[in-house]
């Protein structure tokens, strides 16, 4: 049963399409019209076809382009009008609002083209006070002094009244002075009557604060002796603490358990250390003896291992040799095979080039020329 792979399927597609190809290209070739006249009519179809399609298109993309731009005047046209709108619009407004807030009486210079100034101005002089009346305008001259009866009186009242104000304010100055004497007199005895007494509190002060300074020096210094005394004795004791616990402590003693480091049992502290006892020493040379013993035997170990690795190193040798000897066999029988196929090889050839001097000996015949003109290669 067979089986079609992948590429036998591509093969046979190929093969094919090579097939077509040629079935095409000798209906071209043996069509004598078509040769004589050396023209493809069926590509020029095609070419015209294209060039139509693409006629048809270009006109299309006019014609889309061209109702684009009709519709971009048309938004055009309708922006414009807006704009013109919008800018009419907004002069009527300039306009009203002109003609309401800004109108010519709120100018500030209104007053030099007012139509109606000579009407709303004030008459030349309104009487002999008037400040308008400067010397320039001859409104009022030396010597005329229209109002010197009224002026005479106001000026008698007025220092009639400056006189009686002067007294006032003297009369009030003199009372003014005496209430302030016065009150200098009474508030400095006061003052002196309270420094009097605060002179007295503060010598009855500084003599109790004496009396209590003195006592508590008093008390500080029986403390000061009772606290020496206390610490002198502490002393004593302390040294004599000090002394007995070094004659029976540990340091002197060298008691061994003083080198154990709080870390563990196999630490000690160095600046106590004493040095390793008997028992230690003795452990010690144990296991450096049950350590020799111990690499003996991982030496004999080893020795043992490199004989058996030796051996096995000497196997692999031999049967490689071996191997190679039998790979040259069969090379040798692979080299006699090859040269008797040569030989047989030779000969065929040896054969077929006589038996081609006797057909290229002879005349052809009518199926020699009839095996032309079958492809168009």
């Amino acid at each position: 049963m067979k089986v079609a792979l992948p590429k036998d399927l591509a093969q046979d597609v190929g093969l094919s399409k090579r097939r077509q190809a040629e079935l095409c290209r000798q209906t071209r070739i043996f069509n004598a019209r078509d040769r004589i006249i050396g023209g493809d009519t069926e590509a020029w179809d095609v070419q015209v076809h294209d060039q139509k399609i693409k006629e048809a298109t270009e006109k299309a993309r006019h014609e889309t382009f061209a109702a684009e731009m009709r519709q971009n005047d048309k938004i055009m046209c309708i922006l414009e009008n807006r704009e013109r709108r919008e800018k009419k619009n907004l002069c009527r407004a300039i306009n009203n609002f002109q003609q309401n807030f800004q109108m010519p009486e709120t100018r500030r210079e209104f007053d030099l083209s007012d139509p109606l100034a000579l009407k709303k101005d004030l008459p030349a002089r309104q009487s002999d006070n008037d400040i308008r009346n400067t010397i320039s305008g001859m409104q009022k001259f030396m010597g005329e002094d229209l109002n010197f009866h009224e002026r005479k009186k106001f000026q008698e009242e007025q220092n009639r009244e400056w006189s009686f104000q002067q007294q006032r304010e003297q009369k009030n100055a003199q009372a003014d002075h005496k209430f302030a004497e016065d009150l200098y007199t009474k508030t400095r005895l006061q003052f002196d009557e309270t420094a009097r007494h605060l002179q007295n509190l503060e010598s009855a002060t500084r003599k109790a604060v004496c009396v209590s300074v003195k006592e508590f020096n008093k008390k500080q210094a029986l403390e000061s002796a009772e606290r020496k005394r206390r610490e002198k004795s502490q002393e004593q004791e302390d040294n004599l603490a000090e002394i007995s616990s070094l004659l029976h402590g540990d340091l002197l003693s060298e008691n061994p358990q003083q080198a154990a480091s709080s870390f563990g049992p196999h630490r000690v502290v160095p600046d106590r250390w004493k040095g390793m006892s008997q028992e230690q020493l003795g452990q010690i040379r144990i296991t450096q003896k049950q350590q020799i013993q111990e690499k003996l035997r991982l030496q004999e170990e080893e020795r043992q291992r490199d004989l058996d690795w030796d051996l096995r190193r000497v196997q692999a040798a031999r049967a490689t040799l071996l191997g190679e000897r039998q790979q040259q066999r069969q090379q040798r029988h692979l080299r006699r095979v090859l040269d008797s196929c040569n030989l047989s090889l030779a000969q065929e050839k040896h054969l077929q080039e006589k038996n081609m001097k006797e057909v290229y000996t002879n005349a052809p015949t009518d199926d020699y020329f009839t095996q032309f003109n079958t492809r168009s290669r």
